[in-house]
This record gives C-alpha cells, structure tokens and sequence, in this order.
C-alpha cells in the first residue's frame, strides 16, 4: 500500500501542474489578451423592499453592488484545485492516514469552494445576478460537496452491507437545488430554440460530470472490481476532477465571449 500511496502524491503533483499552467493561462487571456472575456463582468445586485408614498404600499426595489470579475474567477476555480494539490503534496503523511481510513478531506474541502465558484460562475450566464441567490447557491453546492466528506467519515471502515447511504442521498438533493433555479432562468421564456448552442455544451457537460462523481463513489461502497481498493476510487477521482473542471472552464470562460 505504500507503494501506491506514494504513487499517488506523485500524481498529485502532476495534475497540480496542469490545473496551475491552465489557470495561469486563463488568467492572461481573461486581463490581457481577450479583450470580450476581461470586459465580460455580470452586475451583480440587491433587491429589496421600499416604501413607495405615491402608492402606500411595498414595491420591488434594486440596487447595483459590484461587477463580478468573470474570467479571473474562472482562473480562481482552476487555481483553487492547483493549491488543493499542492497542499496534499505538502501535507502527504495527513493525506496518507486519511486515506488509509477511505477518507480524503483535501478533496471535499477543495470541491466545496471550487465547484461552487463554478456553479455561481453557471448561474450568472443564465441571468442570475442577485446577491441573495447567488450566495444561496454556493453555500447550498458546498453543503452538497461536504455530504460527502461526511459519507466518508461517517462510512470508514464499514463494509458493503452496513454503508449508511445517507448523507450520499441528501448531498444528492442538495446538488439538485441549484439547478432547479438555473433551470427556471433557462426556461423561464419557452423559447428553447434561442438558447446559444454553449448553453447546451455546459448543460451537457455537467450533468455528465455531476453524475460521473456520485458513481464512482457509489461504486467505491458496493466494492465493485478494482474499486474495491479505495486508492483505486481516489485516482478515479483525480482524474474526473481534472478532465471535469478543464471542459468545464473554458466553455465558460468562452461562453463569456458569446452575445
């Protein structure tokens, strides 16, 4: 086991690299080279209720807060898996114990703060730019994210017949939230026609990811084939987590180039 253990701290370090060299480079595109992408910067707002004296009565109300640095927080949620990497390099002997007890906390941690930059990123597309929202989003993606690491605690050292599923089942319900609010912005006009074809390339892209990561831990538990080593399933996970959030952030990051 060692053997593999170290292994794996090596292949750490190696998609740290290409998270980094990819958030470096998007970070350049996005402030010094693409002048769409550095100019695409979403107004994110409040609303409210006011008192209106004409009418005596309680009307809808905005107002502007701050312009969201689009293609920078893009680069933010590459380079927030790079620093996750290079802190399990770092801190390899704490990543080592944990995953002697099938659990890995670096990895929910860094998927709670990163997927949840990435989902409000996806819903500010869509047209969400309400402060209220938006925060609801990425606590509730984060919760969503920290079920697992509770699935992990929770289920350590358990074997396929007593896994309690729990916290897998609510961390699903919570990971559906958002896009139920996403979803309504979407659809909120009836006129699928019109939506831009990189709407769909991000819609399909993460369903595809959402789902590829809830099985792969499924198929941890249930100790399916080479899953049955849980390194195995932990180097399922890098590599999903990679492939995933590459796709993903630059058909956002190009999405904000589009009308």
């Amino acid at each position: 086991m060692e053997t593999a253990l170290l292994k794996l701290k090596r292949f750490n370090l190696i998609m740290g690299a290409a998270h980094l060299v990819q958030a470096i480079i998007m970070a350049f595109l996005a402030t010094s080279v693409i002048q769409k992408i550095a100019e695409f910067q979403p107004t994110i707002t409040q609303n409210y209720l006011t008192y209106d004296t004409g009418s005596g009565t309680l009307v809808g109300a905005a107002r502007e807060l701050f312009q969201l640095p689009f293609g920078l927080l893009v680069a933010a949620f590459l380079l927030i898996s790079a620093i996750a990497h290079g802190l399990i390099v770092l801190k390899s002997d704490s990543y080592f114990e944990g995953l002697r007890k099938g659990i890995n906390k670096f990895r929910w941690f860094e998927y709670a703060f990163s997927s949840s930059i990435m989902i409000v990123l996806i819903a500010t597309l869509f047209g969400i730019y309400d402060i209220a929202s938006l925060l609801l989003i990425f606590f509730v993606n984060a919760a969503m994210n920290l079920f697992g690491l509770v699935m992990e605690q929770l289920n350590s050292g358990a074997n396929k017949e007593n896994v309690n599923w729990g916290p897998f089942v609510w961390g699903a319900g919570a990971g559906v939230a958002p896009w139920i609010a996403i979803l309504l912005y979407m659809f909120g006009t009836g006129n699928f026609d019109m939506v831009p074809w990189f709407v769909w390339a991000i819609l399909i892209t993460y369903f595809i990811a959402f789902n590829t990561f809830p099985i792969n831990m499924i198929l941890q538990y249930k100790r399916v084939g080479k899953w049955k080593d849980y390194l195995y399933g932990e180097r399922v996970y890098i590599i999903l987590s990679l492939a995933a959030k590459t796709a993903l952030a630059w058909l956002v990051l190009f999405g904000a180039m589009q009308p």
